[in-house]
Protein backbone atom coordinates (compact mmCIF):
# COMPACT_ATOMS: atom_id res chain seq x y z
CA UNK A 1 0.00 0.00 0.00
CA UNK A 2 1.13 3.68 -0.48
CA UNK A 3 1.74 6.12 2.62
CA UNK A 4 -1.86 7.41 2.57
CA UNK A 5 -3.31 3.83 3.16
CA UNK A 6 -0.69 3.23 5.37
CA UNK A 7 -1.31 6.49 7.49
CA UNK A 8 -4.96 5.63 7.55
CA UNK A 9 -4.65 2.24 8.81
CA UNK A 10 -2.24 3.09 11.49
CA UNK A 11 -4.87 5.80 12.67
CA UNK A 12 -7.81 3.03 12.55
CA UNK A 13 -5.83 0.70 14.45
CA UNK A 14 -4.82 3.39 17.41
CA UNK A 15 -8.47 4.23 17.77
CA UNK A 16 -9.49 0.64 18.14
CA UNK A 17 -7.36 0.37 21.17
CA UNK A 18 -8.67 -0.41 24.67
CA UNK A 19 -4.93 0.67 25.95
CA UNK A 20 -2.03 1.62 24.62
CA UNK A 21 1.99 1.21 25.99
CA UNK A 22 4.08 3.57 23.92
CA UNK A 23 7.37 3.36 23.21
CA UNK A 24 9.75 5.73 22.49
CA UNK A 25 13.36 7.05 21.68
CA UNK A 26 15.05 9.37 24.13
CA UNK A 27 16.27 12.49 21.65
CA UNK A 28 14.42 15.25 20.43
CA UNK A 29 12.62 13.07 17.56
CA UNK A 30 11.77 10.46 20.05
CA UNK A 31 10.22 12.87 23.09
CA UNK A 32 8.03 15.05 20.29
CA UNK A 33 7.22 11.68 18.69
CA UNK A 34 5.87 10.57 21.79
CA UNK A 35 3.92 13.78 22.87
CA UNK A 36 2.68 13.81 19.57
CA UNK A 37 1.38 10.30 20.01
CA UNK A 38 0.43 10.50 23.91
CA UNK A 39 -1.73 13.77 22.98
CA UNK A 40 -3.48 12.64 19.98
CA UNK A 41 -4.64 9.12 21.84
CA UNK A 42 -5.67 10.57 25.20
CA UNK A 43 -7.68 13.37 23.20
CA UNK A 44 -9.47 10.28 21.56
CA UNK A 45 -10.04 8.63 25.18
CA UNK A 46 -7.85 5.77 25.06
CA UNK A 47 -5.28 5.12 28.19
CA UNK A 48 -1.75 5.44 27.29
CA UNK A 49 1.32 5.04 28.90
CA UNK A 50 4.82 6.31 28.18
CA UNK A 51 7.87 4.05 27.89
CA UNK A 52 11.50 6.24 26.95
CA UNK A 53 14.39 3.46 26.44
CA UNK A 54 18.00 4.96 25.54
CA UNK A 55 17.98 2.16 22.77
CA UNK A 56 15.47 -0.94 21.68
CA UNK A 57 18.15 -3.53 22.76
CA UNK A 58 17.80 -6.85 24.78
CA UNK A 59 18.97 -4.95 28.47
CA UNK A 60 15.49 -2.63 27.35
CA UNK A 61 13.12 -5.01 26.26
CA UNK A 62 12.27 -5.83 30.24
CA UNK A 63 10.77 -2.41 30.29
CA UNK A 64 7.98 -3.01 27.92
CA UNK A 65 5.19 -4.99 29.60
CA UNK A 66 3.85 -8.33 28.82
CA UNK A 67 0.18 -7.13 28.38
CA UNK A 68 -2.15 -7.03 25.82
CA UNK A 69 -1.97 -3.36 25.06
CA UNK A 70 -1.15 -1.98 21.79
CA UNK A 71 2.58 -1.79 21.17
CA UNK A 72 3.42 1.72 19.94
CA UNK A 73 7.00 2.67 18.65
CA UNK A 74 8.09 5.83 17.59
CA UNK A 75 11.30 6.60 16.29
CA UNK A 76 12.31 3.30 16.94
CA UNK A 77 11.41 -0.82 16.05
CA UNK A 78 11.61 -0.71 12.33
CA UNK A 79 15.23 -1.99 12.83
CA UNK A 80 14.59 -3.70 15.47
CA UNK A 81 12.11 -5.91 14.49
CA UNK A 82 14.29 -9.25 15.52
CA UNK A 83 13.91 -8.44 19.59
CA UNK A 84 10.25 -8.06 19.07
CA UNK A 85 10.05 -11.54 17.39
CA UNK A 86 12.38 -12.90 20.33
CA UNK A 87 9.56 -11.26 22.60
CA UNK A 88 6.75 -12.76 21.07
CA UNK A 89 5.20 -9.87 20.82
CA UNK A 90 2.36 -10.67 18.40
CA UNK A 91 1.88 -8.40 14.66
CA UNK A 92 -1.58 -7.49 16.15
CA UNK A 93 -0.13 -6.02 19.06
CA UNK A 94 2.49 -3.93 17.48
CA UNK A 95 2.48 -0.50 15.38
CA UNK A 96 5.59 1.07 14.31
CA UNK A 97 6.11 4.65 13.36
CA UNK A 98 9.52 5.08 12.37
CA UNK A 99 12.16 6.55 9.75
CA UNK A 100 15.37 4.36 10.32
CA UNK A 101 16.32 1.94 7.84
CA UNK A 102 14.45 -1.28 8.61
CA UNK A 103 15.43 -4.47 9.41
CA UNK A 104 12.83 -7.14 9.15
CA UNK A 105 12.85 -10.12 11.73
CA UNK A 106 14.41 -13.28 10.74
CA UNK A 107 11.66 -15.22 11.78
CA UNK A 108 9.75 -13.63 9.03
CA UNK A 109 7.20 -12.25 11.50
CA UNK A 110 5.85 -8.43 9.62
CA UNK A 111 5.00 -5.95 11.85
CA UNK A 112 2.98 -2.94 10.40
CA UNK A 113 5.22 0.09 10.50
CA UNK A 114 4.81 3.14 8.73
CA UNK A 115 8.38 3.82 7.93
CA UNK A 116 9.23 7.13 5.80
CA UNK A 117 11.97 4.90 4.29
CA UNK A 118 9.14 3.15 2.42
CA UNK A 119 7.29 5.99 0.18
CA UNK A 120 10.03 7.41 -2.19
CA UNK A 121 12.04 10.37 -2.21
CA UNK A 122 9.14 13.27 -0.78
CA UNK A 123 9.42 11.22 2.16
CA UNK A 124 13.02 10.37 2.96
CA UNK A 125 13.69 13.25 4.89
CA UNK A 126 10.79 13.25 7.21
CA UNK A 127 11.17 12.18 10.89
CA UNK A 128 9.56 10.09 13.33
CA UNK A 129 8.16 12.95 14.70
CA UNK A 130 6.95 13.44 10.88
CA UNK A 131 5.19 10.37 10.50
CA UNK A 132 3.38 10.37 14.21
CA UNK A 133 2.27 14.29 13.22
CA UNK A 134 0.75 12.35 10.11
CA UNK A 135 -1.08 9.83 11.93
CA UNK A 136 -2.35 11.83 14.51
CA UNK A 137 -4.15 14.08 11.95
CA UNK A 138 -5.40 11.54 10.51
CA UNK A 139 -7.27 10.61 13.84
CA UNK A 140 -8.21 14.03 14.25
CA UNK A 141 -8.12 17.33 11.94
CA UNK A 142 -7.98 18.91 15.09
CA UNK A 143 -4.45 17.47 16.22
CA UNK A 144 -2.92 20.33 13.95
CA UNK A 145 -1.76 22.17 16.60
CA UNK A 146 0.89 19.65 17.08
CA UNK A 147 2.35 20.98 13.71
CA UNK A 148 5.44 22.58 15.74
CA UNK A 149 6.43 19.31 17.72
CA UNK A 150 6.43 17.65 14.35
CA UNK A 151 8.83 20.40 12.97
CA UNK A 152 11.00 20.47 16.24
CA UNK A 153 11.57 16.99 15.82
CA UNK A 154 12.26 17.24 12.44
CA UNK A 155 14.80 19.42 12.67
CA UNK A 156 16.23 17.98 15.92
CA UNK A 157 16.83 14.85 13.44
CA UNK A 158 18.78 17.02 11.43
CA UNK A 159 16.11 16.53 8.37
CA UNK A 160 16.90 20.23 7.62
CA UNK A 161 20.69 20.17 7.38
CA UNK A 162 21.60 19.16 3.98
CA UNK A 163 19.04 20.59 2.29
CA UNK A 164 19.27 24.02 4.89
CA UNK A 165 15.23 23.82 5.44
CA UNK A 166 12.70 20.87 5.77
CA UNK A 167 11.60 19.13 2.42
CA UNK A 168 9.06 16.88 0.89
CA UNK A 169 6.28 15.41 3.55
CA UNK A 170 8.33 17.83 6.49
CA UNK A 171 8.05 20.93 4.86
CA UNK A 172 4.35 20.16 4.50
CA UNK A 173 3.45 19.39 7.43
CA UNK A 174 5.61 23.01 8.84
CA UNK A 175 3.69 24.69 6.21
CA UNK A 176 0.24 23.04 7.84
CA UNK A 177 1.61 24.28 11.21
CA UNK A 178 2.19 28.10 9.34
CA UNK A 179 -1.44 27.63 7.81
CA UNK A 180 -2.83 27.28 11.51
CA UNK A 181 -0.92 29.86 13.34
CA UNK A 182 1.70 27.39 15.03
CA UNK A 183 4.88 28.25 13.05
CA UNK A 184 6.49 31.49 11.48
CA UNK A 185 8.47 29.98 8.18
CA UNK A 186 11.07 32.72 7.66
CA UNK A 187 14.51 32.73 6.16
CA UNK A 188 18.09 34.41 7.72
CA UNK A 189 21.54 33.06 8.53
CA UNK A 190 22.07 29.56 8.90
CA UNK A 191 23.45 29.69 12.70
CA UNK A 192 22.19 28.08 15.62
CA UNK A 193 20.94 30.28 18.87
CA UNK A 194 19.12 33.63 16.87
CA UNK A 195 16.37 33.73 19.75
CA UNK A 196 18.83 33.34 22.89
CA UNK A 197 22.47 34.29 21.68
CA UNK A 198 24.27 37.53 20.89
CA UNK A 199 24.50 37.91 17.27
CA UNK A 200 28.12 38.25 17.75
CA UNK A 201 28.47 34.81 19.72
CA UNK A 202 26.03 32.84 17.02
CA UNK A 203 28.35 34.02 13.97
CA UNK A 204 31.57 33.08 15.97
CA UNK A 205 30.08 29.58 16.85
CA UNK A 206 28.74 28.89 13.12
CA UNK A 207 30.65 25.52 11.74
CA UNK A 208 28.40 25.06 8.87
CA UNK A 209 29.85 27.30 7.49
CA UNK A 210 32.92 27.95 8.69
CA UNK A 211 32.60 31.99 8.16
CA UNK A 212 36.35 33.26 7.26
CA UNK A 213 37.52 35.32 9.93
CA UNK A 214 34.21 35.04 12.19
CA UNK A 215 33.69 31.61 13.04
CA UNK A 216 36.00 31.10 16.30
CA UNK A 217 36.53 34.74 16.84
CA UNK A 218 33.73 36.42 18.79
CA UNK A 219 35.48 39.79 19.01
CA UNK A 220 35.90 39.51 15.19
CA UNK A 221 32.46 38.85 14.40
CA UNK A 222 31.37 41.71 17.44
CA UNK A 223 33.53 44.05 15.02
CA UNK A 224 31.58 43.21 11.93
CA UNK A 225 28.77 43.86 13.26
CA UNK A 226 29.65 47.64 14.54
CA UNK A 227 31.57 48.27 11.53
CA UNK A 228 27.80 47.03 9.88
CA UNK A 229 25.39 49.47 12.05
CA UNK A 230 23.95 46.47 13.82
CA UNK A 231 25.88 47.15 17.04
CA UNK A 232 26.28 50.15 18.31
CA UNK A 233 28.84 48.89 20.28
CA UNK A 234 31.29 45.73 21.11
CA UNK A 235 29.64 45.25 24.20
CA UNK A 236 26.14 45.32 22.24
CA UNK A 237 24.31 41.97 22.54
CA UNK A 238 21.41 41.89 20.03
CA UNK A 239 19.69 39.03 19.19
CA UNK A 240 18.73 37.80 15.63
CA UNK A 241 15.18 38.16 15.90
CA UNK A 242 15.43 41.68 16.50
CA UNK A 243 17.14 42.91 13.57
CA UNK A 244 14.45 45.07 11.27
CA UNK A 245 14.50 42.80 7.84
CA UNK A 246 16.56 45.70 6.31
CA UNK A 247 19.50 45.16 9.00
CA UNK A 248 19.15 41.33 8.13
CA UNK A 249 19.74 41.75 4.71
CA UNK A 250 22.75 43.83 4.97
CA UNK A 251 24.15 41.04 7.71
CA UNK A 252 23.37 38.28 4.67
CA UNK A 253 25.14 40.41 1.84
CA UNK A 254 27.93 41.77 4.36
CA UNK A 255 28.49 38.06 4.97
CA UNK A 256 28.31 36.59 1.59
CA UNK A 257 31.23 38.81 0.46
CA UNK A 258 33.55 37.87 3.32
CA UNK A 259 33.27 34.08 1.98
CA UNK A 260 33.36 34.84 -1.59
CA UNK A 261 36.05 37.10 -0.89
CA UNK A 262 38.16 34.11 1.18
CA UNK A 263 37.15 31.70 -1.64
CA UNK A 264 34.49 30.09 0.31
CA UNK A 265 30.89 29.32 -1.51
CA UNK A 266 28.63 31.32 0.57
CA UNK A 267 25.50 28.63 -0.20
CA UNK A 268 25.44 27.33 2.99
CA UNK A 269 25.35 30.39 4.71
CA UNK A 270 21.46 30.64 4.67
CA UNK A 271 18.62 28.50 5.88
CA UNK A 272 15.07 28.52 6.14
CA UNK A 273 13.77 29.41 9.81
CA UNK A 274 11.05 28.02 11.94
CA UNK A 275 10.08 30.13 14.63
CA UNK A 276 6.65 29.89 16.83
CA UNK A 277 4.63 33.17 17.86
CA UNK A 278 3.35 31.52 20.50
CA UNK A 279 6.15 30.67 22.58
CA UNK A 280 7.96 33.33 24.62
CA UNK A 281 10.76 36.10 23.11
CA UNK A 282 14.20 35.14 23.87
CA UNK A 283 13.28 31.65 25.14
CA UNK A 284 14.52 28.41 23.53
CA UNK A 285 11.40 27.63 23.04
CA UNK A 286 11.10 30.35 20.26
CA UNK A 287 12.79 28.09 17.67
CA UNK A 288 12.95 24.61 16.38
CA UNK A 289 16.56 24.06 16.95
CA UNK A 290 16.88 25.56 19.97
CA UNK A 291 13.63 23.94 21.23
CA UNK A 292 15.08 19.96 20.13
CA UNK A 293 18.19 20.97 21.90
CA UNK A 294 16.30 21.82 24.99
CA UNK A 295 14.70 18.13 24.48
CA UNK A 296 17.61 16.32 24.23
CA UNK A 297 19.17 17.78 27.28
CA UNK A 298 16.44 16.28 28.84
CA UNK A 299 16.65 12.92 27.47
CA UNK A 300 20.27 12.72 27.41
CA UNK A 301 20.07 13.43 31.23
CA UNK A 302 17.70 10.42 31.86
CA UNK A 303 14.69 12.90 31.93
CA UNK A 304 12.47 12.19 28.94
CA UNK A 305 9.03 12.62 31.01
CA UNK A 306 10.23 16.51 31.78
CA UNK A 307 10.81 17.02 27.96
CA UNK A 308 7.52 15.69 27.50
CA UNK A 309 5.93 17.83 30.02
CA UNK A 310 6.92 20.76 27.75
CA UNK A 311 5.91 19.73 24.81
CA UNK A 312 2.08 18.95 26.48
CA UNK A 313 2.56 23.20 27.42
CA UNK A 314 4.06 23.03 31.22
CA UNK A 315 5.56 25.84 31.13
CA UNK A 316 6.04 26.02 35.13
CA UNK A 317 8.36 23.71 37.49
CA UNK A 318 8.85 21.26 34.30
CA UNK A 319 9.94 24.15 32.60
CA UNK A 320 12.27 25.33 35.26
CA UNK A 321 13.79 22.06 35.37
CA UNK A 322 14.20 21.31 31.63
CA UNK A 323 15.92 25.08 31.67
CA UNK A 324 17.86 23.82 34.48
CA UNK A 325 19.37 20.76 32.57
CA UNK A 326 19.90 22.70 29.25
CA UNK A 327 22.83 25.01 31.24
CA UNK A 328 24.35 21.29 32.55
CA UNK A 329 23.70 19.93 29.23
CA UNK A 330 25.42 22.68 27.33
CA UNK A 331 28.12 23.03 30.18
CA UNK A 332 29.47 19.40 30.31
CA UNK A 333 29.69 19.58 26.33
CA UNK A 334 31.37 22.51 26.27
CA UNK A 335 34.07 20.31 28.57
CA UNK A 336 33.68 17.30 26.49
CA UNK A 337 35.03 19.46 23.59
CA UNK A 338 37.74 20.95 25.56
CA UNK A 339 38.82 17.32 26.88
CA UNK A 340 38.77 16.03 22.79
CA UNK A 341 40.58 18.78 21.74
CA UNK A 342 43.32 18.98 24.44
CA UNK A 343 43.88 15.70 24.42
CA UNK A 344 44.10 15.29 20.79
CA UNK A 345 42.59 12.87 18.28
CA UNK A 346 44.31 9.86 16.39
CA UNK A 347 44.21 10.94 12.61
CA UNK A 348 46.22 8.46 11.48
CA UNK A 349 43.49 7.10 9.05
CA UNK A 350 40.31 7.72 7.08
CA UNK A 351 38.46 8.52 10.62
CA UNK A 352 40.03 10.64 13.54
CA UNK A 353 39.12 9.03 17.03
CA UNK A 354 39.46 9.48 20.72
CA UNK A 355 38.50 7.17 23.19
CA UNK A 356 37.01 9.05 26.02
CA UNK A 357 36.88 6.32 28.42
CA UNK A 358 34.63 6.92 32.10
CA UNK A 359 35.04 10.96 32.03
CA UNK A 360 31.63 11.31 29.85
CA UNK A 361 28.61 9.75 29.92
CA UNK A 362 27.79 7.45 26.83
CA UNK A 363 24.41 9.84 26.07
CA UNK A 364 26.14 12.82 25.32
CA UNK A 365 29.53 11.81 23.51
CA UNK A 366 27.36 12.27 20.04
CA UNK A 367 26.91 15.63 20.39
CA UNK A 368 30.29 16.38 21.51
CA UNK A 369 31.95 15.02 19.07
CA UNK A 370 29.86 16.92 16.13
CA UNK A 371 30.70 20.21 18.04
CA UNK A 372 34.86 19.01 18.70
CA UNK A 373 34.67 18.35 14.72
CA UNK A 374 34.62 21.86 14.27
CA UNK A 375 38.36 22.54 15.27
CA UNK A 376 39.47 19.03 13.81
CA UNK A 377 40.15 17.86 10.78
CA UNK A 378 36.62 18.83 8.33
CA UNK A 379 37.32 16.34 5.74
CA UNK A 380 37.86 13.17 7.89
CA UNK A 381 34.67 11.87 10.37
CA UNK A 382 35.15 11.91 13.69
CA UNK A 383 34.42 8.59 15.75
CA UNK A 384 34.32 8.75 19.79
CA UNK A 385 34.00 6.17 21.82
CA UNK A 386 33.15 6.15 25.43
CA UNK A 387 32.43 3.14 28.10
CA UNK A 388 28.92 2.76 28.97
CA UNK A 389 27.99 3.13 32.91
CA UNK A 390 25.40 0.22 33.47
CA UNK A 391 26.45 -1.84 30.75
CA UNK A 392 30.40 -2.65 31.25
CA UNK A 393 30.86 -5.13 28.70
CA UNK A 394 30.15 -2.37 26.32
CA UNK A 395 31.55 0.47 24.52
CA UNK A 396 29.60 3.40 22.85
CA UNK A 397 30.49 4.67 19.37
CA UNK A 398 29.55 7.83 18.08
CA UNK A 399 30.66 9.49 14.45
CA UNK A 400 29.75 12.85 12.86
CA UNK A 401 30.26 14.44 9.75
CA UNK A 402 29.93 17.58 7.28
CA UNK A 403 28.09 17.22 4.36
CA UNK A 404 30.68 17.92 2.31
CA UNK A 405 31.96 15.07 3.15
CA UNK A 406 29.01 13.02 2.34
CA UNK A 407 29.13 13.92 -0.99
CA UNK A 408 32.13 12.36 -1.35
CA UNK A 409 30.62 9.03 -0.84
CA UNK A 410 30.42 8.83 2.63
CA UNK A 411 27.72 7.23 5.02
CA UNK A 412 28.08 6.85 8.57
CA UNK A 413 25.45 4.56 9.18
CA UNK A 414 26.09 2.23 6.98
CA UNK A 415 29.43 2.32 8.20
CA UNK A 416 28.60 1.24 11.68
CA UNK A 417 25.63 -1.05 11.45
CA UNK A 418 28.53 -3.83 9.10
CA UNK A 419 31.00 -2.87 11.45
CA UNK A 420 29.10 -3.38 14.55
CA UNK A 421 27.99 -6.31 13.15
CA UNK A 422 31.37 -7.70 12.34
CA UNK A 423 32.35 -7.47 16.29
CA UNK A 424 28.73 -8.89 17.46
CA UNK A 425 27.05 -5.04 18.28
CA UNK A 426 24.67 -3.08 16.88
CA UNK A 427 24.55 -0.04 14.93
CA UNK A 428 22.25 2.67 13.34
CA UNK A 429 21.52 6.47 12.71
CA UNK A 430 21.57 8.17 9.52
CA UNK A 431 24.68 9.11 7.22
CA UNK A 432 25.95 11.95 8.54
CA UNK A 433 26.06 11.28 12.65
CA UNK A 434 25.56 7.08 13.34
CA UNK A 435 25.79 5.33 16.71
CA UNK A 436 26.77 1.85 17.67
CA UNK A 437 27.34 -0.16 21.02
CA UNK A 438 29.83 -2.83 20.47
CA UNK A 439 31.62 -5.36 23.00
CA UNK A 440 34.71 -3.84 25.27
CA UNK A 441 37.66 -5.09 24.34
CA UNK A 442 37.74 -4.90 20.44
CA UNK A 443 37.92 -0.91 20.16
CA UNK A 444 41.24 -1.30 18.10
CA UNK A 445 40.25 -3.83 15.80
CA UNK A 446 36.81 -2.11 15.20
CA UNK A 447 38.27 1.08 14.45
CA UNK A 448 41.08 -0.55 12.24
CA UNK A 449 37.64 -1.87 10.30
CA UNK A 450 35.84 1.27 10.71
CA UNK A 451 38.91 2.79 8.64
CA UNK A 452 39.11 0.18 6.11
CA UNK A 453 35.30 0.90 5.56
CA UNK A 454 35.45 4.74 5.12
CA UNK A 455 38.84 4.27 2.97
CA UNK A 456 36.41 1.96 0.89
CA UNK A 457 33.29 4.54 0.76
CA UNK A 458 35.92 7.77 -0.33
CA UNK A 459 37.43 5.28 -3.29
CA UNK A 460 34.07 4.98 -4.45
CA UNK A 461 32.65 7.81 -4.14
CA UNK A 462 32.74 11.45 -6.31
CA UNK A 463 36.61 12.56 -5.71
CA UNK A 464 35.93 16.32 -5.80
CA UNK A 465 35.95 17.75 -2.65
Amino acid sequence: MGFVEDVSRAAKIILEADAITLISHIDADGITSEAITSQAVSRAGICVHPVFVRQLEPMTMKHIPDDDTLKVFTDLGGGQQNLLEEAGFPTENVLILDHHINQPAPGGTEYFQVNSQFYGEEYVKCSAAGIAYLVARKMDSSNTDLAKLSVVGNVGDMMAQENRGLVGAARWIAEDGADHGQVKITRGINCYGLSTRSLHICLSNSDDPLIPGISGDPAAAAALLCKTGIYSSTADNRIWEELSREEGRTLASVLAEQMIANGESPDRLFAELYFFPDEMEKSPLRNASEYATLLNACGRWTKPLIGEAVCRGDRGQRYREAEHMLRHHRSVIRELCEYIHEMGVDASGAVQWIHTGDKYPDTIVGIGAGMALSKLDHDKPILVMCNVSDEPDLIKVSMRTYEKVLRRGIDLQEVLVKAAAEFGGAGGGHNIAAGAYIPKGCEHDFIRRVNELIEGQFAAGPQNR
